[in-house]
């Protein structure tokens, strides 16, 4: 954006302070927002440790989008050398290392999808590994770099002083995690690094790392994890809690749909560009009803996404399958080789659980159903039929196909 049609520096603060946790400090990225010459370069590390982005990841992409709108760069730093160590950011538990394949086939799928937010032109975005430098590093610079931090410095990590106290090992490479991050920041001369909560430690000791280079600190703007559909743990594939923004239209409304309310502001703040006034608006329920709210919200998210036509005609089928009560237009098709099967067999071959043990906990939660026949008895054997209806849950419908 041309510096003469920017908005003001407060405008600006406002805009890139929406939904912040915290950031060190206010004050200095007002100043370096003031005093720029040229544009900001503002840092993400990924540590592409899984192929797939969801909405939670989103929250740091979207940030980054505004300040790319701004007219700063982004610099987007795929973690290929630094996820071989395994980031210790919130965990009880030493992570495993990755292979080169797996890093590189994640990093890919991962800027695809990132793509869908960032503004990826060149003079936009900076794609860079971080093995680049870090593995050309001698055991000397190593050593130097690590003389930068001290240990009782190393060890005001959360995870790392519960880990100590519940006598559970800390493994030295676990160390060199954030300082090799912070050296990230030296190499690209980071102005602003974005990090969720959990990496506020690794952000800060980045400050650190570039001063003890003699470079301006880097302002670290912390925004929070995304809460995912159970209202309870963050959003996480492996926590089954995620929306994912590859998720088909129907599924991503469908799923944005199930949130409890209580998460309506939180996402509406975070996922959206909608104004504060309209945001308050529609959690009011007084005001709006909840159900309409998070229709809205849906409806935003996948227009984000994909369009909207496509918003409309999710709304238009979650209406029709779960106010009218009718089946979907579209299912998957679950083959069959015979037609009669244990139920517990049955939801795990169409996909719909992962084990005998959850599809048994789904059965005894009354959660499956023959063309809405309610199955509850875990021992059930059915007699299948061409063209029936199983459905698992609110969300998981298939159609029987008998081979």
């Amino acid at each position: 954006m041309p510096k003469d049609k920017q908005p003001d520096i407060t405008e600006q603060m406002e805009l890139l302070l929406r939904g912040a946790d915290a950031v060190y400090t206010a004050d200095e990225l007002r100043r370096r927002l003031a005093e720029a010459t040229k544009p900001l370069r503002i840092k993400l590390g990924l540590d592409p440790t899984s192929p797939d982005i969801h909405l939670g990841h989103t929250v740091q992409l979207r940030k980054m989008r505004q300040f790319q709108d701004l007219g700063h760069k982004a610099v987007l730093i795929i973690g290929d050398y630094t996820a071989r160590i395994g980031d210790p950011s919130g965990q009880n538990a030493t992570r495993p290392m990755l292979t080169a394949e797996q890093i590189q086939a994640n990093a890919t799928t991962y800027f695809q999808q990132a793509g869908k937010i960032l503004d990826t032109s060149s003079g936009k975005l900076e794609i860079r590994y971080n093995s680049e430098w870090l593995a050309k590093m001698t055991m000397m610079d190593i050593i130097q770099l690590t003389a930068k931090k001290t240990v009782a410095q190393m060890l005001q990590r959360e995870s790392f002083k519960n880990r100590l106290a519940a006598d559970q090992d800390v493994f030295l490479h676990e160390f060199l995690y954030p300082v090799v991050q912070g050296y990230d920041s030296v190499v690209i001369e980071s102005d602003v690094e974005l990090g969720g909560t959990d990496q506020t430690f690794n952000c800060l000791v980045g400050r650190d790392i570039q001063r003890a280079y003699g470079q301006p600190a880097q302002i670290v703007l912390v925004m929070p994890l995304l809460v995912g559909l159970d209202g309870v743990e963050k959003m996480s594939k492996s926590k089954g809690n995620y929306v994912g923004v590859t998720d088909q239209p129907n599924d991503m409304f469908g799923k944005v749909m199930s949130i409890p309310d209580t998460l309506m502001e939180n996402y509406f703040t975070l996922l959206t560009d909608l104004p504060v006034e309209r945001i308050a608006e529609l959690v009011d329920s007084d005001r709006t009803h909840p159900r309409q709210a998070k229709a809205d919200l849906a409806r935003t998210i996948v227009e984000r996404y994909y369009d909207q036509p496509a918003a409309e005609a999710a709304a238009a089928e979650f209406d029709r399958v779960f106010s009218s009560k009718q089946t979907p237009t579209e299912m998957p098709e679950i083959a069959i080789s015979a037609g009669t099967i244990g139920i517990v067999a049955l939801v795990v071959q169409a996909g719909f659980a992962k084990s005998n043990g959850e599809a048994r906990r789904l059965i005894s939660q009354n959660a499956v159903s023959i063309d809405s026949e309610k199955v509850t008895d875990i021992e059930a054997v059915v007699n299948l039929k061409n063209g029936q209806i199983l459905r698992v849950g609110k969300r998981r419908f298939g159609k029987i196909v008998l081979k």
